[in-house]
């Protein structure tokens, strides 16, 4: 592990599965991430995708950003710009910041940063416990929900269906800044 953050993550991943009482093998079943790959990322040993991440967070019942306000140990209610944890995917390059104060809110504000040409892909489980709205910033995203392609610009804002298999792309060659708003049900 290079950074504290990356390290924070593992143990933040270790943590979760043994407050559940659940074996590497369960949470494989569940998050569809080989035992293996769990097993490297609670060593440190592997830098885990976003896809991976969000995989391993719905298996636990958490989203993406409780995760990784775990492995920062942060409960504010108030996060400066500055205090946000950003985070890296390690494929995509899409920079992802957590925009509202951790915690366990029932809505969170993530921002999203992603390359020309990048594509990231979240299985339907991402989405089973929360309703999503993605609100690009600037940019250009397109959107595949299941079958369903969307093609937006600045200003627009989806309201995503239910549960399907997605992907965030990117086909400008320009960066696309967009926000993601999750409420969970």
């Amino acid at each position: 592990m290079t950074d504290p953050l990356s390290a924070s993550l593992a143990a933040a991943v270790r943590e979760a599965r043994q407050d559940r009482a659940l074996s590497a093998g369960v949470l494989a079943e569940r998050s569809g991430v080989s035992r293996a790959m769990i097993g490297k990322i609670e060593r440190g040993e592997a830098q885990p995708t976003a896809v991976l991440l969000s995989r391993l967070a719905t298996a636990l019942g958490l989203t993406l950003s409780e995760l990784i306000a775990r492995a920062e140990g942060d409960d504010r209610r108030l996060a400066r710009r500055e205090d946000q944890s950003t985070w890296q995917d390690p494929v995509t390059g899409y920079v992802r910041r957590a925009v509202s104060p951790p915690g366990h809110g029932a809505t969170e504000l993530v921002e999203i940063d992603l390359p020309p040409g990048a594509k990231a892909g979240f299985p339907a489980s991402s989405y089973t416990f929360a309703d999503h709205q993605v609100w690009v910033l600037s940019g250009q995203l397109r959107f595949h929900e299941g079958d369903v392609v969307h093609e937006l610009a600045e200003g627009d804002c989806l309201q995503l269906g239910r549960p399907v298999d997605c992907a965030y792309e990117n086909p400008g060659t320009q960066p696309c800044r967009y926000l993601v708003v999750l409420t969970k049900r």
